[in-house]
């Protein structure tokens, strides 16, 4: 770690920063803001070394300083990005884009843009974050996360006022405007309740109280109540938005004895939910390299000198419903124990332009509770407020501002011990388990989030109709809220009401192995499974993802062979297997071979001569790298037979307990929707003018500054452990092209006994969104070719960088 002589020396070169006098719309109306809604001045700076693809070093004395540096940064790669989100916290988007058009999802899973204004500008009139601000640590944010928060946005404000903005998503827009400390750690809660409130923005928003219903007549609901909760906080939801996969080895499997980790975040690609690197430093403090979200003033996913984490997103449900009896003649207040509650009425008024370009305004109640807010949905779940009934959502990480000094404190650990009491103290992880490796060759994996406390026998002796569906299938509890006795109570080791503590998180230390892939904590490492806990953390005994089962078979290959070093993981990584392709395509081109006059007959009913896709799938090499041939028509097929055949019918030999990696298995060909699968993708190919065995990278690509880069790795359903979900199939574009979320910031360390460690890394989509920005595609392409970049860490390091360049940054 740099000395505090050699930053002082460093910040005194006084390198010159290119910058412009120019001030960007919107600064004026900041200075005129209150004064405790300004960014502090103090003539913050830091010093920025960046090295190749654009990875900045920060290095400053202290935490606001550092907080300023890291603002800095990223607004010079993520300007618009940036601004845009902090347009989606301020509630301005139906004033500036208009009320109809949809978010870009990264902040909450509202669907227009007046109904994110609603949510989010009712929580900015009840000052729910400032109150957290305000609140002492450790149930509030420690001084130093405060300081990042106020550096960060003085960093970007001076980046703000320095510089003109190249990129053509913001370049000019009056929507660009200086930020406070207050909006970062907006940005930091949005980000803690995207599993809970930010979930239910559409249902908040617009929460009314129905029509009753006719006499006799069912209330609406959804057609199936447990299939919606699985949509909604079950595998399918975290393969259509986030997921990751990652796994620790213990020194035990590895060439020299201390602990390797493979972390590999399946995130967005565009938006801001993207990761952004760099590397944090404050002399004698802090020295902490990796992963931020964007807005976030801390590393969340990183390494240093001792040891390296990962996070993937959890099984765990951050939130619960409680069912509410209304009073009779009054949808506006409740019972609990015979006694009425009137709900708080929160008046919210957004602005909002119309078509013309006049600005009117839209004001809506929202309604509270007791338990939390009233909601009429769970982003695709309905939950009517009608017929003497209504919902409340309970979200402990809505009372949660701990998310920044969790991660602060992870990246200070010196070992996995380190980890787990920095976790243990902080509680401030929402949706996320943590898997890490240390220098001294431990492995961890735990699932400590914050999560309502819903024992499972809480939920047996509260659990409404409703909740007897969806807890058992998906972790969702609906409690009764007419039942004092149903609240959610207290561990004693929680720094929170109504959440586990940590002795009650699921945790494995030092197995030979460690991996998540997104389902439940049970089989972690297959031969240590974790059984015994509450139904909320995850189910037990029952499938697991093709992605899951593909990952284990992997990294439990590799910890038995042993000898490890990062090439291996390296090469785990871009390996690009597909599971689903070993356990389906054999069979598939066999069933394919026999059927009579080698022809299907497709869903419009006409016959298709499949014969040449028969030995397309039998010649395929089982894998999605961008030359493989038979990829394309395998994944074609395949969606379209997962999305028709009901796993139960899938397979021949269904899912045993006792062999639960390598069941259920042998595929079903004797249903006609195998015929109807097959039949449809060929014709799908052939209308497009697509040969059978086309290489994959050919029509799964992204197009950077008029150029195609194939890009590798396949949809989660076919189980890749390097997954990429590309936008949907469009034949008359020439199949996938942009590719919307999957590996993001990926990395592969270990450790050599030295304050050096051994690190690849790779930000698959580049540190800017800037399409005229050099790093919005250099890394992009190092991912087609799979290869990642060789990390500096240290001094010696950084200072070798043949594309050093040293820029001292300051607020004047």
């Amino acid at each position: 770690m740099p000395s505090r002589h050699r930053i002082r020396a460093l910040m005194g070169l006084g390198l010159a920063v290119l910058t412009c006098a120019a001030v960007l719309p919107g600064e004026a109306a900041a200075a005129a803001a209150p004064a405790s809604e300004r960014a502090s001045g103090g003539g913050l700076s830091a010093v920025i070394r960046y090295t190749e693809y654009g990875i900045p070093h920060i290095v400053a004395e202290d935490y606001a300083n550092l907080g300023f540096g890291t603002g800095w940064a990223q607004a010079a790669d993520q300007v618009c990005t940036l601004a845009d989100g902090f347009v989606t916290l301020r509630g301005e988007r139906s004033a500036r884009f208009g009320p109809g058009a949809r978010p870009d999802g990264s902040l909450s899973s509202a669907s227009t843009n007046l109904s994110s204004d609603l949510f989010f500008r009712g929580l900015n009139d009840a000052k729910t974050v400032d109150k957290l601000l305000g609140r002492p640590a450790p149930a509030g944010p420690s001084r130093q996360a405060k300081e990042l928060m106020r550096g960060w946005a003085a960093g970007y404000n001076a980046w703000l006022a320095q510089h003109r903005i190249s990129d053509p998503a913001c370049r000019g827009a009056a929507w660009v405007t200086p930020v406070t400390t207050l909006d970062v750690a907006r940005r930091g809660y949005a980000i803690t309740v995207l599993g809970g409130e930010g979930l239910a923005a559409d249902g908040v928003a617009n929460a009314a109280p129905g029509e009753k219903a006719a006499p006799g007549t069912p209330a609406p609901k959804a057609a199936d109540p447990a299939e919606a909760a699985r949509r909604v906080f079950g595998g399918q939801r975290r393969a259509a938005g986030l997921g990751s996969n990652a796994v620790a080895f213990a020194g035990s499997t590895t060439a020299n004895g201390r602990g390797l980790l493979l972390g590999n975040p399946h995130y967005p690609w565009q938006g801001g939910r993207r990761f952004w690197q760099s590397q944090q430093t404050i002399p004698g403090e802090l020295n902490v390299s990796g992963g931020s979200l964007l807005g976030v003033p801390v590393v969340e996913i990183g390494y240093n000198e001792h040891v390296a984490w990962s996070h993937t997103v959890a099984t765990g449900v951050p939130t619960s419903l409680y069912e509410l009896r209304t009073a009779p003649g009054d949808p506006h207040a409740y019972l609990v124990d015979g006694r009425r509650e009137k709900m708080t009425e929160r008046k919210v008024t957004v602005p909002v332009r119309g078509e013309d370009g006049r600005t009117s305004e839209v004001t809506r109640s929202q309604w509270w509770t007791r338990y939390g807010p009233v909601v009429t949905s769970l982003d695709e779940f309905p939950l009517p407020w009608a017929d003497g009934k209504a919902y409340a959502l309970a979200d402990p990480n809505a009372e949660s501002l701990r998310f920044t000094d969790s991660s602060l404190a992870l990246g200070k650990s010196r070992s996995v011990r380190g980890i787990q009491d920095a976790l243990r103290r902080t509680q401030g992880l929402p949706w996320v388990n943590t898997i890490a490796a240390d220098s001294s060759g431990h492995s961890l994996y735990t699932q400590s989030q914050v999560l309502p406390r819903v024992t499972d026998e809480l939920a047996g002796r509260c659990s409404t109709a409703l909740g007897k569906q969806t807890f058992p299938e998906a972790g969702l509890a609906v409690l009764d809220g007419s039942r004092g006795d149903c609240a959610f109570g207290r561990d004693a080791d929680a720094v929170q009401p109504g959440v586990f503590g940590p002795s009650a998180m699921p945790t494995l230390t030092d197995a030979p192995y460690a991996e998540n892939s997104n389902d439940s904590p049970w089989l972690a490492n297959a031969d240590r499974p974790l059984t015994g806990y509450p139904r909320i953390f995850g189910d037990v005994a029952t499938p697991r993802s093709v992605r899951t089962r593909g990952a284990i078979e992997d990294v439990s290959a590799m910890a038995r062979r042993g000898g490890l070093t990062v090439a291996d993981l390296e090469r785990q990584q871009f390996a690009n297997r597909a599971p689903a392709g070993d356990l389906a395509a054999a069979d598939a081109a066999k069933a394919c071979a026999a059927l009579p006059g080698g022809k299907a007959t497709g869903s419009d009913g006409k016959a298709v001569d499949v014969a040449e896709a028969c030995g397309v799938l039998g010649r395929w090499d089982r894998t999605v790298r961008t030359g493989s041939k038979g990829a394309v028509l395998f994944a074609r097929f395949w969606d379209r037979l997962v999305r028709s055949v009901p796993q139960a019918e899938l397979w021949r030999v269904p899912f045993s307990a006792a062999a639960p990696v390598t069941t259920p298995n042998t595929l079903g060909t004797a249903s006609p929707a195998f015929g109807r699968a097959l039949a449809d993708s060929v014709a799908e190919l052939r209308s497009a003018g697509i040969a059978l065995d086309a290489p994959l990278g050919e029509h799964q690509f992204v197009v950077r500054n008029g150029k195609r880069i194939p890009v590798p790795g396949g949809a989660g359903a076919l189980g890749i452990w390097n997954m990429i979900e590309p936008a949907p199939w469009d034949s008359a574009r020439g199949g996938w092209s942009e590719v919307r979320h999957g590996s993001s910031y990926i990395q592969a360390v270990g450790f050599d006994g030295g304050s050096c460690p051994v690190a690849r890394t790779l930000l698959t989509y580049g540190q800017s969104s800037d399409p005229t920005s050099p790093h919005s595609a250099d890394q992009t392409r190092l991912f087609s070719d799979g290869r990642m970049i060789r990390a500096r860490f240290c001094e010696k390091e950084i200072m070798a960088s043949p594309q050093l360049r040293v820029v001292r940054v300051s607020e004047r």
